[in-house]
C-alpha cells in the first residue's frame, strides 16, 4: 500500500504482478520456481521484486505447497548416549552443515520412552515435517515402518537388516572389523578377543561378522569365550572387559565395536595391570576424538560420521524434492587408523 507517495508495510503478492504487468498465479510461479514461465515475464516479476522490496511468505508458501520446511532428526536414545557418545555429535555435526544453506529447520527429537513415541508418532501423522533422519535404529524399532506407512521420506543412519527397505546411510562395518582383527592378528596376537555393541543392532551384528571372518580366515577357530556382549558405553565397554578376562585371562588384543567401549576396556586393562600394547593390543572403532585422546592413544576404524550426516541429510532432500518413492542405499567406506594401542 501506497500513502502520501510512501510505501507503508511489507508489498503484496498483488503489487508485484501490477509493477510486472503479469497476473497473480504468473508471479506465484516465478517464486515458487516453475518452469512453465516465459523467460520474458520471469525476468518482468523479477524485476519487480527487486524493485519493490517483495519477501515470499514462506509460511504461506509452505502451506500452499503442503510443505512444512522443517525435517526431524530423530535419536531413539536416552540423552545420557547422547551426550557421551562423539557419534551423536558428528551426525548432527553433517546433517547441520548440509543443511545451513537451506530454507529447512532441523528439530532435534529424542524418543526415551514409549509415551514420547507415541507422542511423536501423532507429530509424524499431522504431517508437521516434511521429512525424517533417524539414528541409532534397533531391530525391533517401529518407527520406520510407521515412517512407511505415512509415506513420510526417511533416511536412517544403519539399518535394521541386509534386506532394508528405507533409504539409509551406512558404514562398511563388516570389512572394517574385518581389517582390523586382520591387523591384530598380523601383529602376531592370537587370543583376539572382541567387545560387541548391543546385537539387536544390525551395525553391532555386521562388526561381530567381520571379526569372525577375520579369525577364521586367520585359520583360528572362533571361540565364544573370546567374544563379550557390550551396549556402545563406557560402562559396558568396562563390564564386558572384565568378563573377557575372566574368562581367558591369555588374552592378548580386544578389538571393541566401538571406541568408546574402548575407553572403558582400557581402564580395566590398566586396572588389572595389563600394559597396552605390549600385554593386550587393543582397537576400537568411529575414530573419534576419544581415540586421540587415550592413553595410548588408540588405533581404531574411522567411518566417516560428519560425511555420513551430510549424505543423510542431501538424500532425504532429495527426495522430498522428487516425491518418489525410490529408496537409495548408500554405504561409505572404512579405514584403519594406526595409533599407538595396537
Amino acid at each position: 500500500m501506497v500513502i502520501g507517495g510512501r510505501r507503508s508495510g511489507r508489498p503484496t503478492l498483488e503489487e508485484v504482478a501490477a509493477r510486472a504487468g503479469v497476473g497473480r498465479g504468473t508471479v506465484s510461479r516465478v517464486i515458487n520456481g516453475s518452469p512453465r514461465v516465459s523467460d520474458h515475464a520471469k525476468a518482468a516479476v523479477e524485476a519487480a521484486i527487486a524493485e519493490l522490496g517483495y519477501v515470499p511468505n514462506r509460511a504461506a508458501r509452505a502451506l500452499a505447497g503442503n510443505r512444512t520446511d522443517a525435517i526431524a532428526l530423530v535419536i531413539p536414545e536416552a540423552e545420557t548416549r547422547l551426550f557421551a557418545e562423539p557419534y551423536f555429535s558428528d551426525i548432527i555435526r553433517g546433517v547441520g552443515a548440509e543443511l545451513a544453506d537451506t530454507d529447512m529447520q532441523l528439530l532435534l527429537t529424542l524418543l526415551r520412552t514409549p509415551k514420547e513415541r507415541q507422542r511423536f508418532a501423532q507429530y509424524l501423522t499431522a504431517h508437521r515435517v516434511d521429512g525424517v533422519l533417524l539414528a541409532s535404529v534397533h531391530e525391533d524399532d517401529p518407527l520406520p515402518d510407521l515412517l512407511e506407512q505415512l509415506e513420510m521420506p526417511t533416511v536412517l543412519s544403519g539399518r535394521r537388516s541386509d534386506l532394508e527397505s528405507v533409504s539409509y546411510v551406512d558404514s562398511d562395518n563388516v570389512g572394517g572389523a574385518r581389517s582390523a582383527v586382520a591387523h591384530l592378528l598380523g601383529l602376531g596376537r592370537r587370543s583376539v578377543a572382541t567387545i560387541t555393541g548391543p546385537l539387536d543392532m544390525y551395525v553391532a551384528r555386521c562388526r561381530l561378522d567381520g571379526y569372525r571372518q577375520a579369525v577364521e580366515g586367520a585359520g583360528l577357530l572362533h571361540d565364544n569365550a573370546l567374544v563379550a556382549a557390550g551396549d556402545f558405553t563406557e560402562e559396558g565397554g568396562r563390564a564386558a572387559m572384565r568378563a573377557l578376562l575372566e574368562r581367558r585371562p591369555d588374552v592378548d588384543a580386544v578389538f571393541a565395536a566401538s571406541d568408546v567401549m574402548a575407553g572403558g576396556a582400557l581402564q580395566v586393562l590398566r586396572e588389572k595391570g595389563r600394559r597396552v600394547p605390549d600385554d593386550v593390543a587393543l582397537i576400537g572403532f568411529d575414530d573419534s576424538a576419544i581415540a586421540r585422546h587415550t592413553d595410548p592413544p588408540l588405533t581404531s576404524v574411522r567411518q566417516p560420521i560428519e560425511e555420513m550426516g551430510r549424505t543423510m541429510a542431501r538424500v532425504l532432500l532429495e527426495e522430498i524434492a522428487a516425491s518418489t518413492a525410490t529408496r537409495r542405499h548408500v554405504v561409505l567406506s572404512t579405514e584403519l587408523v594406526r595409533r599407538e594401542s595396537a
